[in-house]
């Protein structure tokens, strides 16, 4: 048996110093956050059925974390970016149009970076 070394040194987080493998599936948590300000700290899986308007905000940012957002966009709101969230030319009018998709990011701490898929019919 291969010791592992285990940072426990912030509340409720471990850095493993090793490779880690999961033998089967790691599952996460889905957070609803509505409004489009996205906390890195509270999941890395988030849905978001916004009422109005609302600009794609990170905060909380780690170096290297990544995730998703399952945006239903069922009233066609218009979504804008923060400075910090990276976008390409047509992402931004791409999810204003009614309906759902899905939101990929990456974080390298500092910034977010978007992709996004089609609209999901």
């Amino acid at each position: 048996i291969t010791a592992l070394l285990l940072d426990m040194s912030a509340a409720g987080a471990a850095t493993f110093n090793s490779k880690v493998t999961v033998g089967t599936n790691a599952v996460g948590t889905l957070t609803t956050d509505n409004d489009g300000s996205f906390d890195l700290e509270a999941s890395n899986n988030f849905k978001c059925t916004p009422s109005g308007s609302f600009t794609l905000t990170f905060t909380n940012r780690d170096n290297t974390q990544t995730g998703n957002i399952l945006l239903v966009n069922s009233g066609g709101h218009t979504v804008s970016a923060h400075g910090n969230t990276k976008v390409d030319a047509s992402i931004l009018a791409t999810i204003t149009a009614a309906g759902t998709y899905l939101i990929a990011y990456f974080s390298d701490g500092t910034n977010v970076y978007l992709t996004n898929s089609a609209v999901y019919t």
